[in-house]
């Protein structure tokens, strides 16, 4: 899997690259055709809150492109949120394709009499 990061209105560090790039490479064992996922990283100050990090990350897989967006007031934070949520939906799809798979087994299976 190819990972692709970018930062806006802020330095990326090799440290905070590579930790980025450790988490969504991890999310290979959920799903074991992914494309590409590009993450930005990026600091606003919002007049209230101060600094706000934002983590966003598009997966391209198969199918349908997964995009999750967070924001924290650490930008490791933001991370963990993003590929944690990319982790779930990632499983929840797998769970849902081995279900379908074995409805379609059963019941293919279900239209044959067995005799004993």
């Amino acid at each position: 899997m190819q990972v692709l990061i970018t930062g806006k209105n802020l330095e990326l560090t090799s440290a905070l690259k590579q930790y980025a790039e450790e988490k969504f490479s991890a999310l290979d064992k959920f799903h074991d055709k992914i494309i590409r996922a590009d993450v930005v990283l990026a600091r606003d100050q919002h007049h209230n809150k101060g600094d706000v990090h934002f983590c966003e990350c598009k997966l391209e897989v198969p199918g349908n492109d997964l995009f999750v967006s967070k924001e924290e007031p650490n930008m490791y934070k933001a991370i963990d949120k993003v590929s944690d949520h990319l982790a779930e939906v990632l499983k929840k799809n797998q769970e849902r394709k081995q279900a379908d798979e074995k409805h379609r087994r059963q019941s293919k299976r279900g239209n044959k009499e067995y005799r004993l």
